[in-house]
């Protein structure tokens, strides 16, 4: 694909995403099909004098993987996957599936036992510089319904990409969350209200994070870690889940004393559940985050993006983040969407927050 918004994005992921430095060692990791961008953020590293390693992959191998793999596969990591994360400065990882059903038939088991086991590895790479990001392909497209040009306009909107100054697109963004995260200082209880939806939580004592393009890319949304045991209510939502080549539907989760006692959904409701019992921390909230990306309004099933609609509220169950205060552990953690755009609110300590997914004030 030859067009300037692939430079452009290149140059927002090594300058502005894992600020690459001169002599740093950064992994870049992706599928062939996204050949271009891969090439386009090797090409900007090496400007700034970094060290470029490209881990590149046929489509097909996590297939393969999980199909032919032995019990040892999925339940330990190979030294050189331990040892690579502690030997590199900072990760590009570059997401471009050319079959987004691809592990519909893999037995759920599998996945999660390989979750478990890499969860350590996760961790390191997560205490180094690390973005994570999206190269728009034709089945990416077809799941969001749209043609791949359109698709493709839709990505380099929500990355910035399309614009003549990126960095500076994300800085603004960045300044007009910090100003939210301001109004909710001292925060503690947080009521999430919708259609078939009454979920109170609190967050005293915990830390809002501004996210704004340094991780995911696209960004757009401030969240924190909810106290542990403080979830309390019901909630449905609005959009299936897309994980692992399958879409579950119809979510709806009860929660006592912050732990997931009730656990339903139209489609796919074995592979939920299986997921929910692969650990304790699997059934508490490990992340209530707040999407204000306006230019991602639309649904694509798929979580990078559809997390960060403006208007929008989220919660995953599993694994905190640690700087927020959070201390929930868990192999999982599964983002899942409620839409309050329409007939929606966010109260917080009693006061509206958001209406309609508008903020207020």
């Amino acid at each position: 694909m030859s067009d300037t918004r692939i430079d452009n994005f290149a140059k927002t992921l090594v300058n502005y995403s894992v600020r690459a430095k001169s002599r740093e060692t950064i992994a870049i990791s992706g599928p062939s099909t996204a050949e271009d961008l891969i090439t386009a953020v090797h090409e900007e590293l090496l400007r700034k004098g970094a060290y470029p390693i490209i881990q590149m992959t046929p489509p097909g191998t996590t297939e393969s993987f999980f199909r032919l793999g032995k019990p040892h596969h999925f339940n330990s990591i190979s030294r050189y996957q331990s040892t690579f994360p502690r030997l590199v400065d900072g990760f590009v990882r570059i997401l471009a599936e050319n079959n987004t059903r691809e592990l519909s038939s893999i037995s759920p088991t599998r996945q999660a036992a390989l979750s478990k086991a890499s969860k350590p590895m996760r961790e390191t790479m997560l205490k180094k510089k690390w973005v994570l990001t999206l190269y728009p392909t034709a089945a990416y497209a077809q799941d969001a319904e749209m043609s791949l040009n359109d698709f493709e306009d839709f990505v380099f909107g929500a990355t910035f990409s399309d614009e003549k100054d990126p960095v500076k697109a994300w800085k603004a963004l960045a300044a007009y969350q910090q100003k939210l995260i301001r109004k909710l200082a001292g925060a503690d209880q947080i009521r999430i209200v919708g259609p078939d939806t009454d979920l109170s939580m609190s967050v005293k004592g915990r830390t809002f994070i501004n996210s704004a393009g340094t991780h995911n890319m696209p960004s757009g949304e401030i969240f924190t870690g909810p106290i542990e045991s403080s979830a309390e209510g019901h909630i449905r939502y609005d959009f299936p889940v897309c994980v692992q080549g399958r879409e579950v539907e119809g979510i709806r989760l009860v929660f006592r004393k912050g732990r997931v006692v009730e656990a339903t959904a139209d489609k796919n409701q074995a592979f939920l559940l299986a997921m929910l019992d692969q650990d304790p921390g699997a059934r508490r909230l490990g992340e209530l985050g707040i999407g204000t990306n306006r230019k991602i309004q639309r649904f694509t099933k798929n979580i990078l993006f559809d997390e960060k609609i403006g208007g929008t509220v989220h919660l995953a169950l599993g694994q905190s983040y640690a700087e927020t205060g959070g201390k929930n552990k868990s192999a999982l953690h599964w983002d899942m969407i409620k839409d309050l755009r329409k007939g929606g609110c966010l109260y917080v300590d009693g006061s509206v927050f958001q209406k309609d997914g508008k903020f207020k004030g």
